[in-house]
């Protein structure tokens, strides 16, 4: 599945506001999700997932997972999309809701996962009709996830390792900090002749 819903009737994807997720609160209702909620809702198997959040020091990243660290199944929407070739893309949003009172902090919403005693009951679409899912539709209650920070390794494509996951060290933390910026020579020189005016760059 490509991440990055295309519904059917788009014409052309370049076009089209790339959608990444879809909420609860409308998803039912959304011209872009109304069908694949109803007849193709799927799972997407994580073991958690990353958020960042804004300090003082730059946006830093956080994994997240349920506190007894079983693998997740995030509600997800499909959709094949078919081009005026004949091409076929299968692309997928997965459903959000707000946040539980914990996980605010970190974000003001949250991939909805489903309980592993409900995947079957989300999956069935047999009944065309989407009501009777819509209380699954939640964000986890508080306490059932938790995070820890990690590295800022996290925030680029070269690296992929199982280290990523890791709580981040005090080593790591120290060579992640920002370094405070030396003032170029350049710039003092134009400081010197400023007169209190002020600079538009």
């Amino acid at each position: 599945m490509r991440w990055g819903f295309w519904p059917a009737w788009v014409k052309d994807p370049r076009k089209f506001t790339l959608l990444i997720n879809a909420r609860a609160e409308t998803v039912k209702e959304k011209p872009a999700f109304k069908n694949a909620i109803r007849r193709r809702r799927c799972l997407i198997p994580a073991d958690g997932y990353y958020e960042w959040q804004s300090t003082e020091s730059g946006k830093r990243p956080y994994f997240i997972q349920r506190r007894d660290g079983a693998p997740l199944g995030f509600a997800g929407v499909a959709e094949t999309w078919i081009g005026p070739n004949g091409e076929e893309v299968d692309t997928v949003a997965i459903v959000t809701a707000p946040a539980s009172a914990d996980l605010a902090a970190l974000h003001p919403r949250v991939p909805v996962a489903i309980s592993p005693r409900d995947f079957e009951f989300w999956l069935d679409c047999r009944s065309d009709e989407a009501d009777s899912v819509t209380p699954l539709m939640r964000g986890p209650e508080v306490g059932e996830f938790v995070w820890h920070e990690i590295s800022s390794r996290v925030n680029h494509v070269a690296n992929d390792d199982a280290q990523l996951i890791l709580p981040i060290t005090d080593e790591q933390r120290e060579a992640e900090r920002p370094k405070p910026k030396k003032a170029s020579a350049r710039k003092t020189a134009s400081a010197d002749f400023d007169e209190g005016q002020g600079s538009l760059f």
